[in-house]
């Protein structure tokens, strides 16, 4: 039995563990499902996000020329602090800047390699935080919109990481935090005009990931170069596939990609 699409971000469900799914344009797979069986996974041909013509992917799903093209790709997704819409100013498409900039955000506390800041439209709490392979995670402000969020994750840019380093988060060498700790400590670096939307009293979220074993020297699977791979699926963690032979699979690096999936 097989399954073919093209690939995308995971879907996920929170729960304990957390429940992952694969979604294809006709099927979908619950990749729980797979763990301690073996998995093939075969490319088949790339089909951009945005224009579906068979282009090597750029970066984020997109051939290069989407990629500088479309809303979904600009700066202001990596870099919030740059967003324009509550100005009423467009980069690539005002409409739909408006419709992602103008509304709610969060800047959080999360700890996948280490404590972390990061921004999320508050509609993504907590898949942002199993996407990063958090496992826990605080919000530290709501604000209206990406703008204010980008600032104040800027700020406290200077007092705490913002970077995940993935082979810690895959390896799970983890310490516990007490993000409430953090979270008070980084208060007084938020800048004064988002200071009213500092939240109080709230408490971290415990993530629980479906892994059975975690890898000493994880490796990255490059499917285009080696075409196909097979290996025994042992954990699911962030966005990666884990294999028992310490290779990982980053689903979400790799979207656009046509692949065919088989098990046994």
């Amino acid at each position: 039995m097989f399954y073919q699409g093209v690939l995308t971000k995971m879907e996920t469900e929170f729960s304990s563990p957390i429940q992952y799914y694969l979604v294809f344009e006709n099927d979908f797979i619950n990749m729980n499902q797979l763990l301690d069986k073996s998995v093939t996974i075969q490319f088949v041909k790339y089909q951009c996000l945005n224009c579906g013509m068979d282009k090597p992917i750029y970066r984020q799903g997109f051939d290069r020329q989407c990629f500088f093209e479309v809303p979904q790709a600009a700066d202001w997704v990596l870099r919030p602090e740059l967003s324009m819409a509550h100005l009423g100013k467009e980069d690539r498409d005002l409409e739909y800047e408006k419709q992602v900039q103008l509304q709610p955000h969060i800047v959080y506390l999360a700890n996948s390699s280490n404590v972390k800041v990061g921004v999320t439209r508050k509609s993504q709490i907590p898949t942002r935080w199993i996407d990063q392979g958090a496992h826990e995670a605080i919000e530290i402000v709501e604000v209206p919109n990406r703008y204010l969020a980008g600032i104040t994750e800027v700020a406290l840019k200077d007092h705490v990481n913002d970077k995940t380093n993935w082979r810690t988060m895959l390896k799970n060498e983890i310490k516990d935090e007490d993000l409430v700790s953090w979270r008070e400590r980084l208060k007084s670096y938020v800048p004064e005009e988002v200071k009213e939307y500092f939240i109080d009293n709230n408490t971290e979220t415990n993530l629980n990931f479906p892994v059975h074993r975690y890898p000493n020297k994880p490796k990255s699977l490059n499917i285009v170069k080696l075409q196909s791979y097979t290996g025994k699926l042992v954990g699911i963690k962030g966005q990666y596939l884990i294999f028992e032979d310490e290779t990982v699979f980053n689903i979400r690096a790799n979207e656009g990609l046509v692949v065919k999936i088989s098990m046994v």
